[in-house]
This record gives structure tokens, C-alpha cells and sequence, in this order.
């Protein structure tokens, strides 16, 4: 028996591209900020901050998003603004910030001031 509560289950064949790319990148999103402490009260002394995680992650992010722009449609803008305020976050966190197009992803974006 089912619980009624479940939500039902999507087949990964019947779920549009888009979706699945923009599903991606709010969950690169979400890791990046907790990464960076975005997602605390008081983000200096976050539990879970770890910069050479939050690179990562949102490097992986910046390579989707570059590599799936064409196929974002209306969407691309809202999770380019967001890539670039995580990129910002990162080179505002670190103790010594990246030189222009050195940090996190701006291999794939470009330089992000």
C-alpha cells in the first residue's frame, strides 16, 4: 500500500531536459552557499564552512551552466545571476581572494567582479 502522502514517482525518461539541468544547478546552488555559510545565521562562524568545497562545487556549477546555456531558455538568467553572487560570496570570503579569472569557475564564466 501506497502512502497517499508520497508524491508519485516520475519516470527520468518523461522529465524535460531543462528540468533536470535546472534541478542540478539549484542543488550545486544549495551545496555551494552551505559551503560558503550562506545558509547560517551568522555566516564567520558557520559550521560547515569549507572553501576548498565551495570551489568545487561551484566550479562543477559554473561547467553546467556554461555547457546548457542554449537549452536553459528563460532560465538561464536567473541561474547565471545566481552562479555569479555564489562566485562574489567565495572571492568575499577567502582570507586571499583569487585573482581576476582565477577564482572559482572563471575558467568557464570569465573574470566576475
Amino acid at each position: 500500500m501506497t502512502d497517499e502522502l508520497d508524491p508519485p514517482v516520475r519516470d527520468l525518461a518523461d522529465i524535460p531536459a531543462v528540468e533536470v539541468i535546472s534541478r542540478a544547478a539549484v542543488m550545486l546552488m544549495s551545496s555551494a552557499a552551505e559551503k560558503l555559510g550562506l545558509a547560517s545565521e551568522d555566516p564567520d562562524s558557520g559550521a560547515h564552512v569549507d572553501l576548498d568545497e565551495a570551489r568545487r562545487v561551484i566550479t562543477a556549477l559554473a561547467g553546467l551552466v556554461t555547457a546548457s546555456v542554449e537549452y536553459l531558455g528563460p532560465h538561464a538568467g536567473p541561474i547565471r545571476d545566481g552562479l555569479q553572487a555564489l562566485q562574489r560570496a567565495f572571492r568575499e570570503a577567502s582570507s586571499v581572494p583569487d585573482a581576476p579569472g582565477m577564482g572559482p569557475g572563471e575558467k568557464y564564466t570569465g573574470p566576475v567582479h
